[in-house]
């Protein structure tokens, strides 16, 4: 609702890396319900010291307290956010 509210059209589910280092899967606003339920995957070898190529299905599950909309735009001038997530199996 707050996002939708807010104009928001781009969610960033971010997570750190084993050395502290930010990262983040971008998604669309048609893709909010599916983020906010946890259902993302990512490829989790493709981040350094995460997992082996065979185990490499990661989920993100978004801490809903952490959602803050940015203070800047898009190149198209639509708003983003971001909110923080837990890695999952």
């Amino acid at each position: 609702e707050r996002a939708e509210r807010d104009g928001v059209k781009f969610l960033r589910l971010q997570f750190t890396d084993i050395l502290g280092v930010t990262k983040n899967v971008e998604v669309p606003d048609r893709q909010f319900a599916e983020a906010l339920a946890g259902a993302v995957l990512f490829d989790g070898s493709s981040i350094e010291g995460f997992v082996r190529i065979e185990e490499s299905d990661m989920y993100l599950k978004p801490d809903l307290d952490t959602f803050q909309v940015l203070p800047w735009r898009d190149q198209s001038g639509a708003r983003v956010a971001g909110i923080t997530c837990d890695i999952a199996n």
